[in-house]
């Protein structure tokens, strides 16, 4: 394997929790005399291919006083473990075979986000109020009327009914309850964007190793959470008819690696819930291929709200889980020479 590069003179740690524009042709040209610097091979060459796979560094969770900043306990934590990840990528560019972002997409009519739901008194509920299903049983919140022509083509009560499934569902599956996101991730936002920082860092892979960037959409469908790129919470409705499905391809591209490392926000949810669906993938096919996945643990952190939810430990069980079920902890300051089981 390729020894750890130095990094970029471009990349400025100081800018990474700011929102900024890529000069993406003088960074191309940057990446090009990089490679030839470093002799750098095109990634096809790679005789151990490995992906990193990005989970959701987009500004929405990553840049303080956007919609849902990953602060973890610190406060900062989005932002520190986006500068361990950059400086991960830039010291293994001649390693990572493939960089495999995914990117939370939303609209604002989703079953997450308040307009979908009201109270008797015309309510929406607040950010970060969980609706359970006795909740919906009992009509404490109901689906918004005013929305089921955008989303059921005026169905309203095949609407409701829906959302009664889809709670109860959440239960019987002892998912986390239905939690009210602030509007994040907009689609043709700011907020959906990949961090300034990251971006620049997997163009400018994408250039010196000749390796297409991989970016992998989730979360379009109003109907359903999408914590894991790899399927929703909820694949059908009441009558058993599907709603949507897993990310066959997906999972299949990346167990077809020899290693994946996975990274990126948030700890407790999209992160744990994306590691958590390959797991049960990987365990139906061959629970040895569980060596192949790597956790950079010091590039993830988990949703923390002050005073008011702290999903730290379920995190930290979660990751434990995975551990013990073969998959490695590591951390982006080790050289990749070092972890265990790599070929």
């Amino acid at each position: 394997m390729t020894h750890q590069l130095p990094i970029p003179p471009h990349f400025d740690r100081q800018k990474v929790g700011d929102v900024w524009r890529v000069l993406y042709q003088q960074r191309a040209m940057d990446a090009k005399h990089w490679a030839q610097q470093y002799n750098l091979e095109p990634a096809a060459k790679d005789r151990t291919r490995i992906c990193l796979m990005a989970i959701d560094v987009q500004n929405t969770f990553c840049i303080p006083k956007f919609e849902l900043f990953v602060g973890g306990r610190s406060g900062t934590g989005a932002v520190q473990d986006n500068i361990r990840l950059c400086e991960f990528i830039y010291r293994n560019l001649g390693i990572i075979t493939a960089i495999a972002p995914t990117m939370d997409t939303h609209t604002a009519m989703q079953i997450f986000h308040p307009v979908f739901w009201v109270n008797d008194a015309g309510e929406n509920p607040e950010p970060m109020t969980q609706i359970s299903m006795e909740n919906v049983e009992n009509g404490l919140w109901k689906v918004n009327p005013a929305i089921a022509y955008s989303i059921a083509g005026g169905n309203y009560m095949a609407l409701q009914n829906y959302a009664l499934h889809y709670v109860k569902k959440l239960n019987l599956d002892s998912k986390y309850p239905l939690t009210i996101w602030p509007y994040h991730s907009m689609l043709g936002g700011i907020g959906h964007a990949l961090v300034s920082a990251l971006e620049e860092a997997m163009f400018f892979h994408n250039m010196a190793r000749n390796s297409q960037t991989q970016y992998e959409i989730k979360g379009g469908n109003p109907l359903t959470e999408n914590y894991s790129v790899l399927r929703p919470e909820v694949l059908e409705d009441s009558q058993g008819r599907p709603i949507a499905q897993k990310n066959t391809r997906f999972i299949q591209k990346l167990l077809d690696y020899d290693a994946v490392i996975i990274a990126g926000q948030a700890k407790s949810h999209c992160v744990a819930w994306t590691i958590d669906d390959l797991l049960t993938e990987i365990q139906a096919q061959d629970p040895k291929l569980a060596q192949k996945v790597y956790l950079l643990e010091d590039c993830t952190s988990p949703v923390v709200v002050p005073g008011v939810v702290d999903f730290t430990d379920q995190a930290d069980a979660a990751f434990d889980r995975f551990s013990k079920a073969g998959m490695h902890l590591v951390k982006s300051t080790e050289a990749i020479d070092s972890w265990p089981d790599l070929l």
